[in-house]
């Protein structure tokens, strides 16, 4: 809430002079009111709904789920049917608002558990295969370091929640060079995306841990050759970005443990969740896997995106 509110409210209601308050002191005023009378809103307003009963204010309390959120008072040519129906639409608006709240410090907690569950495995061999390099071919260390300092530096940027498909692609392939400088030939990786859909804005981090849950479950443990291909493109009014392997698969009904929480997998119950939670459930991640058959985790993003964490 805010002036601005209140003015677009108390011109939509005709009123000559409109306040806004929430659960403590008036946060919204559209024209002329009197100190005395934000005073007294600030002492009583939100506990004795009657002490503007004799004066030209209405009030309204705003109610959501038997919850008193704050009041709607008004001056002017009004009824109080009117003032009453204005404090229930705000109070449906704060209601979204809360659960958009919610939903970006669900999404920045997650983000927070993901980069405190950066591999140690991944770290270990990453610098080691750097250290195998010095002596053989001190210019490929020397890239591959710079490469392992990008990737420490995105995965730990003090940045928004958002990125872009372009930001996290590059994330992706500095990724991709450290475990193609470990693996060699043995990991084929193709990226195939349109061009239109790199401005786009995404959660910070949520494409390179897939892509690494494809290398590591994939085939990191067999000695067997493994490709892992992301297609990205746009359909409509969605984005779409999906990873696929051809490595060892796994049993569909452990994906259903790991995306509900009760089985090990914490990068991609982290992406799943975090996406839901900014852009609502009908966005979370479909995992197409069976035992022997690869994996293809697929997202969908909406390319003009409302509610995100970043508003």
């Amino acid at each position: 809430m805010g002036d601005r509110t209140a003015r677009r409210l108390g011109r939509a209601l005709g009123a000559e002079a409109l306040v806004l308050t929430d659960l403590t002191d008036p946060c919204g005023t559209w024209g002329f009111v009197p100190a005395d009378v934000l005073d007294s809103m600030r002492l009583r307003c939100l506990t004795e709904l009657s002490a503007f009963s004799e004066s030209p204010f209405h009030v309204a309390p705003m109610i959501r789920d038997d919850n008193l959120l704050g009041c709607v008072v008004a001056r002017g040519d009004l009824t109080t049917t009117s003032v009453a129906a204005a404090a229930g639409v705000m109070a449906a608006g704060l209601d979204h608002r809360r659960l958009s709240q919610s939903r970006q410090h669900i999404a920045a907690a997650n983000l927070r558990t993901l980069r405190a569950e950066i591999s140690p495995h991944f770290l270990h061999n990453a610098l080691s295969t750097i250290v195998g390099y010095i002596r053989s071919d001190p210019e490929r260390a020397q890239e591959l370091l710079m490469d392992f300092s990008d990737y420490l530096r995105y995965s730990f940027a003090a940045k928004g929640d958002l990125a872009t498909v372009a930001e996290e692609l590059e994330a992706v392939e500095t990724y991709v060079q450290l475990q193609q400088a470990r693996f060699g030939e043995r990991l084929d990786f193709r990226m195939q995306v349109e061009p239109e859909i790199l401005p786009l804005p995404l959660p910070f981090l949520v494409v390179q841990p897939l892509v690494e849950n494809a290398v590591r479950h994939g085939f990191e443990s067999t000695s067997a050759t493994g490709a892992v291909t992301l297609r990205g493109f746009a359909e409509g009014p969605l984005c779409h970005l999906e990873i696929e392997d051809d490595g060892v698969g796994m049993d569909p009904a452990r994906v259903e443990r790991i995306l509900a929480g009760t089985s090990t997998g914490i990068g991609l119950a982290n992406v799943d969740e975090r996406l839901r939670a900014v852009y609502g459930p009908e966005f979370g991640l479909v995992v197409e896997t069976a035992p022997g058959e690869g994996t293809k985790v697929s997202l969908r993003l909406p390319r003009f995106p409302r509610g995100t964490a970043s508003e």
